[in-house]
């Protein structure tokens, strides 16, 4: 049974990009330990891993914009570090398919649980949602994105990133194979929205990293979708 590890159930979740970040790194490194031994490797590797992504950190200094930025570089170049190292052992699809895991699944559960009860508790669904993507737009990505909300009123929130910080790191270091690791990542809690229980549908068409020319996060109440 997994726990609400974020603090989401509550309703009263702030983004704080510090403890967020490494909370989800640590988590990261523990799956890649379990799966170099699952790929007979050294579990050394690790330790390249978080000495390289501290490398690119630090070369990648210019482009921390403001504070979430900070966290959203340590986040991306950990995917990074740790594709680098392993491409050349396990092979392009390999190594891709062993970050994704690492970097969706341990962290899933809890996300998807905190999200459902934060659902299932608001006095309305569709407001707190609304809510914490404003709070995770401006806490949690910052500057490093650039946000549009064609609609914006009572029974739509609909906001689309038209420049995506991940997918500018990830070109810029040769890997933009990666982005649609970070798009997967959010099935984490669009999974926990359910539209008969919480009045509510989440609708993203495309994302930049699967070759959108933007990514479309639009949440709409029932009775206006469509």
């Amino acid at each position: 049974m997994s726990t609400d590890q974020f603090g989401l159930a509550g309703g009263d979740y702030v983004p704080d990009p510090d403890r967020d970040t490494t909370l989800l790194l640590d988590a990261f490194y523990d799956h890649l330990t379990a799966a170099l031994r699952e790929h007979a490797l050294p579990g050394d590797l690790v330790t390249a891993m978080r000495a390289r992504q501290r490398e690119l950190e630090a070369a990648g200094r210019s482009l921390i914009v403001d504070e979430p930025a900070r966290h959203n570089l340590r986040m991306t170049l950990a995917l990074v570090a740790a594709y680098t190292v392993l491409k050349p052992r396990l092979g392009r699809e390999t190594a891709l398919a062993v970050v994704r895991a690492a970097f969706i699944e341990p962290l899933g559960d809890s996300m998807k649980d905190g999200t459902r009860a934060m659902l299932d508790n608001a006095p309305d669904a569709f407001r707190a949602m609304v809510e914490l993507s404003r709070s995770r737009e401006e806490f949690a990505f910052g500057k490093g994105f650039v946000f549009h909300r064609p609609v914006d009123d009572d029974e739509r929130y609909h906001v689309d990133v038209h420049r995506c910080f991940y997918h500018d790191v990830l070109v810029a270091h040769a890997a933009p194979e990666l982005t649609p690791v970070m798009c997967a990542f959010d099935a984490n809690w669009i999974e926990a929205i359910e539209p008969d229980r919480h009045g509510f549908r989440f609708d993203r068409r495309t994302t930049i990293g699967t070759g959108g020319t933007h990514c479309p996060f639009h949440f709409s109440r029932n009775e206006a979708a469509g």
